[in-house]
């Protein structure tokens, strides 16, 4: 089937510092559909009238004992439809148990990474599945062949040691040019952490830190991407500090021009 699946996954429980990613699903759709602007993206495909992009709704968590167990599983059966997933998040902490499904369905495979953070703390505050560690799981349990961070800015000597013991190649934002993805030979999941982006730009974030990404790096980054995307997640929106619906425009934005290129690879499987 060559569909792409959007999903919500409401889930900040793995949060340091301070709730409310999980309240980001709901308020992404909010302002999708708010009638301040389109479904269009900027190469004028209306995602409104796309019969293979499909939005399956969020994840229940109200009867679940194990909440990743239930991600991984949630996931599972979305891919096994033969869709490809665009999940709107929640914390980061909830690409883990996504990446536990989704490389059951697509190796090699490898991530790209905009983040502020390279969230590969061994454990932060005594938990190994906090927000600021899920790169170093999905790393340690082999569920990728390679990671490529960028947009980082805030490393410490223990994620430079995390980063040259799992192999991660990151480009720093301060090293960040227009070319400075390197070549990518597999398919690729984009995990997209808001706060990548400069707060000037994305202030609806719970870690801000400047000097980031511009919307419009983001968005030339997206739409000139040089890998067939199967995956993606948009997480870190935070509505309890957005003014004015800012952040989650932005993040609704970036989810449409994401989701056009998901329905290009698609669209490409189906006549290839």
């Amino acid at each position: 089937m060559g569909d792409v699946a959007i999903l919500g996954v409401p889930h900040d429980k793995n949060s340091s510092f301070m709730r409310g990613p999980a309240q980001a699903p709901a308020e992404i759709r909010r302002v999708m559909h708010a009638g301040s602007a389109n479904l269009c993206t900027e190469r004028g495909r209306d995602l409104g009238a796309q019969p293979n992009l499909h939005d399956v709704g969020d994840i229940s968590f109200a009867n679940s004992a194990d909440d990743f167990a239930h991600i991984t599983a949630v996931v599972d059966e979305v891919l096994k439809t033969g869709a490809r997933l665009l999940t709107l998040g929640g914390d980061h902490a909830i690409t883990f148990p996504i990446m536990r499904a989704v490389a059951q369905h697509f190796r090699p495979l490898t991530i790209v990474q905009i983040d502020a953070h390279p969230d590969l703390y061994d454990e932060l505050d005594g938990n190994r599945l906090s927000h600021a560690c899920p790169f170093a799981r999905i790393m340690e349990a082999g569920l990728v062949d390679r990671l490529i961070q960028t947009g980082v800015r805030t490393l410490n000597p223990h994620q430079r040691e995390q980063a040259a013991r799992f192999g991660v190649e990151i480009i720093e934002m301060k090293d960040w040019t227009a070319d400075a993805l390197p070549a990518i030979n597999t398919p690729v999941y984009l995990s997209l952490d808001l706060d990548g982006l400069d707060p000037a730009f994305a202030p609806g974030v719970s870690h801000h830190e400047p000097g980031g990404f511009t919307t419009r790096q983001v968005l030339d980054l997206i739409q000139n991407f040089p890998a067939q995307i199967i995956g993606a997640d948009v997480v870190e929106l935070n509505p309890t500090r957005d003014p004015i619906w800012m952040t989650a425009m932005v993040a609704a934005k970036l989810a449409k021009e994401i989701a056009e290129k998901m329905l290009e690879g698609v669209e490409g499987r189906e006549t290839g």
